[in-house]
């Protein structure tokens, strides 16, 4: 019978401005995460962003570094999904709590900004933190543009069947449920095209579910199935074969089972390890509060 409150992830900490005051209502509204950065510096830290344009805080900002106190205080999870990797590395070792990436990825595996190298993921495993591997095709697999004839064949089709763009990742979740809607036959008519279109103009391999799940191997064996967790991201866009909505969640499930995880593993895996994370965040705050 206790009060019952929403959890709520804040994806960017530009919201909160310059009011140290506003970390308190974020958690009184429910916030149980808060990502430092998004695409882009803010007041409070660079995002990976600046490695295509340069730095702004070379890390944390001197707010930023107030208001990883003020998340441990409270008990909002440290988020540094986003962040660059300076930020991340005086993030993990200021916090007195773990901190999360909640949608992350092994840069050895996939080399862009967006992902955690080694030595990210061994502070983040120091720290007693978790990284959720992201099911998003970008940061699972990097792939070659695809030739002039093929990109004008897809647009050709799309059109056809009315389907939007697919240039950025808030444009992939439309197309993906433009997709959904699509009615059985029109669906195989448009498949049959695609097949077509792969003979003639052939492209990279799709990522697929397996590409996705040897992130998980890697991470785990780094650093071990304490400190990783699974995260989608279809409203960024997916786009990894075998997993591209809920529906297809199962799929993630069997192919570790495949690999030899155990049923308690993949418990861990599945939210487990994030909530362990959540308590012991909640449990630091009650110690600072005291």
């Amino acid at each position: 019978k206790g009060k019952k409150v929403a959890l709520i992830g804040v994806e960017n900490g530009y919201p909160l401005g310059e009011e140290i005051t506003r970390v308190k209502e974020f958690y009184d509204r429910g916030a149980r995460y808060l990502s430092l950065t998004h695409n882009g510096h803010n007041q409070l830290a660079d995002s990976h962003t600046g490695e295509r344009d340069g730095w702004k805080w070379n890390g944390l900002s001197p707010l930023g570094k107030q208001v990883v106190a003020e998340l441990n205080r409270l008990g909002i999870m440290v988020d540094v999904a986003h962040a660059s990797k300076e930020s991340m590395m005086q993030a993990a070792a200021l916090s007195k709590a773990p901190i999360i990436a909640s949608h992350s990825a092994a840069r050895a595996l996939c080399d862009v900004s967006r992902n955690m190298d080694d030595e990210q993921l061994l502070a983040l495993k120091k720290s007693g933190g978790v990284i959720q591997v992201v099911a998003y095709s970008g940061f699972v697999k990097t792939t070659k543009p695809d030739s002039p004839e093929r990109t004008a064949a897809l647009a050709t089709v799309r059109k056809e069947y009315n389907l939007p763009e697919v240039a950025g990742p808030g444009q992939r979740a439309r197309f993906q449920a433009a997709l959904t809607q699509m009615p059985a036959d029109r669906r195989a008519e448009y498949d049959r095209k695609l097949a077509e279109i792969d003979k003639q103009h052939p492209g990279d391999p799709p990522v697929t579910l397996k590409d996705f799940v040897d992130h998980i191997d890697y991470a785990v064996k780094l650093i071990g199935i304490d400190h990783v967790g699974i995260s989608s991201d279809f409203d960024g866009g997916g786009g990894v074969v075998g997993w591209n909505d809920a529906s297809e969640t199962f799929n993630v499930t069997l192919e570790l089972v495949r690999r030899g995880y155990t049923e308690q593993q993949i418990e861990k895996l599945w939210g487990g390890n994030l909530l362990r994370v959540m308590d012991e965040v909640q449990r630091i705050a009650r110690e600072l509060q005291k």
